[in-house]
């Protein structure tokens, strides 16, 4: 996305519904930046938990200014 990599996964939680997160990273010159970003909500399906990643990392990638999770 962009100038940045963004990767999401999912992860079934012991109550069989899945959890979602995804990390941004980026080299640029010298210096690298990598965030990885979880969150306690769950989704019945896995796909719903990586289209809710996917989302919530394109939004941090494209915004100027995103707002801290």
């Amino acid at each position: 996305m962009g100038k940045y990599v963004v990767s999401p996964t999912t992860l079934e939680t012991s109550s069989g519904r899945f959890s979602a997160s995804f990390s941004v990273q980026r080299s640029q010159g010298n210096g690298n930046y990598c965030r990885v970003f979880r969150f306690d909500k769950t989704f019945a399906s896995r796909e719903a938990a990586r289209m809710f990643a996917v989302t919530q990392g394109w939004l941090q990638s494209c915004m100027p200014h995103p707002p801290a999770c």
